[in-house]
């Protein structure tokens, strides 16, 4: 037997035992246990599923093999779909059922660059260099269709109305698929819209995000020998460094919220040639989007200003520009509900010992002293309700319709995201366990809202008193197309 077939024995065990043990099921209907019955039963399919995805490893926009296998198998289930959404490959709306309400749920899928990982406690790429899902996306897109498979089946069963869509969602990791499907409209008609991510806690997504907008400067000068005649070039390069000097120095007069980050994606060729073209990306990231709007039309007369001192050319792309996450109070608690009745898996001594091994590194090079191996707990609405210091294009999907989000312990506690840690522990069954909890907290709140009209009145009533002072608006150029890569 290998070490994948007893994990995933172990995990079956366990997730039944869990149930019977934690669960209060008589705070579930009936046709809500119907949802989590056939989620338990799929199971092992939703294991297969996370680990080809996560094998697969594909970065944002170029995830045509883990789109593809979600689009088959939501197809295989008697779901409509349509790929090619807002220009993109990778992106589909899966739909199944007619009429309103009409719920969709968010699937992600995208792996970032340079974490490959194989499934073990300790560093070991799977093929270096490789990309891996370091945010655990493999996870989250089973997640989302499990749940979508499993609300299909309570409908039949006990004829729902309403219509449920899965949505997927590429490049979430450059916060750019949404918000292009949401310049495309995709997402106008819904009543609500539910996601998820997997995490190193239990909890409803209570708290907001950091608005982002995602550029590129690329200046252009004039090419030279670097020692002959360096007086007859004009380095695109001087420019770039330049730039980021006068960013550097504007650090010191914003919020302490307002996050700039950058790499140079083009810096020449080599050093003889004075370098006529060079590129650098930056993340310009604010609580508000208020303020990242501000921030970037500072940035871009620094910019504009490294192009006059070196006598260059600017050019500026706008790749994405997403805002911050608008939480909805009525959902959290809908939410929060839901992850109690259901109960939050517990974990094997194996998976503590796996999981205490991932943190060893974390301990031996920063002194961190983690309070547990896996969070096994799931946490109040208050204490969900903290602003992250990330950003996520699910927020502007929730400046158009009530959002409300989960989270579940897919890794080890305290693991720092878009870790080899990461990649590591939603490979495994820790991941796997978190995956089948995420799919059936989304699966028992959807019905609850295909039902439940008094809970979307609420929830819509929560979205416009927090959306009275708020227009939604964008950076990215009317008519621009999706990039067709982001690297």
């Amino acid at each position: 037997m290998t070490y994948r077939m007893l994990c995933t024995l172990t995990c079956l065990a366990l997730l039944t035992a869990a149930r019977s043990a934690s669960a209060d099921d008589s705070e579930l209907s009936d046709v809500q246990q119907t949802a989590v019955a056939d989620v338990e039963a799929r199971t092992e399919e939703l294991a297969d599923v996370n680990h080809a995805i996560w094998e697969y490893a594909e970065i944002g926009l170029e995830e045509h093999r883990s789109a593809a296998l979600l689009v088959q198998k939501l197809k295989d289930n008697g779901f409509e779909v349509e790929t090619g959404i807002a220009g993109m490959p990778t992106a589909f709306v899966a739909e199944y059922g007619s009429g309103g309400p009409i719920i969709g749920i968010l699937a992600e899928y995208d792996a970032l660059p340079g974490l490959s990982q194989k499934a073990v406690p300790y560093r070991e790429p799977l093929e270096e260099g490789a990309p891996g899902h370091a945010c655990g996306h493999s996870g989250l897109g089973t997640g989302a269709y499990g749940a979508a498979l499993a609300v299909k089946k309570a409908m039949d069963e006990h004829g729902l109305e309403g219509t449920i869509r899965l949505y997927g969602t590429p490049a979430e990791e450059t916060a750019l698929g949404k918000v292009y499907m949401v310049l495309d409209n995709v997402f106008d008609d819904l009543d609500v819209c539910l996601h998820w991510h997997p995490s190193t806690k239990n909890g409803a997504v209570a708290g907001s995000s950091k608005a982002l907008v995602s550029v590129k400067f690329t200046f252009d000068g004039i090419a030279a020998h670097g020692a002959v005649s360096p007086h007859d070039g004009r380095s695109a390069l001087d420019a770039v460094e330049l730039m980021n000097t006068g960013v550097n120095f504007m650090r010191e007069h914003v919020k302490e919220d307002c996050r700039m980050h950058y790499v140079i994606t083009d810096g020449g060729g080599q050093p003889n040639v004075v370098p006529p073209h060079a590129t650098v990306w930056y993340y310009v990231r604010a609580d508000t989007h208020e303020d990242v709007e501000y921030y970037f039309d500072w940035v871009n007369d620094i910019a504009e200003g490294a192009a006059r001192m070196t006598r260059t050319e600017l050019t500026v792309q706008i790749d994405t520009d997403c805002h911050e996450l608008i939480p909805n109070t009525p959902l959290s608690e809908a939410i929060l509900t839901n992850m109690n009745a259901i109960g939050a898996p517990t974990f094997t001594a194996e998976e503590h010992a796996f999981a205490a091994r991932i943190q060893e590194p974390l301990t031996a090079e920063f002194g961190t002293a983690f309070p547990a191996t896996i969070n096994e707990n799931i946490l109040t609405l208050a204490e969900s309700s903290e602003t992250g210091k990330g950003s996520t294009d699910v927020g502007d999907i929730s400046w158009l319709v009530p959002t409300g989000g989960v989270r579940t312990a897919c890794m080890a506690a305290g693991s720092p995201g878009h870790s080899w840690q990461n990649v590591a522990c939603i490979g495994s069954s820790i991941g796997e366990k978190g995956i089948v909890f995420a799919a059936k907290v989304l699966a028992v709140t959807t019905i609850q809202l295909l039902q439940d009209e008094e809970l979307r009145v609420a929830a819509r009533a929560d979205f416009e008193e927090r959306m009275q002072d708020r227009e939604y608006t964008t950076l990215i150029p009317e008519g621009q197309p999706v990039p067709k890569k982001i690297r």
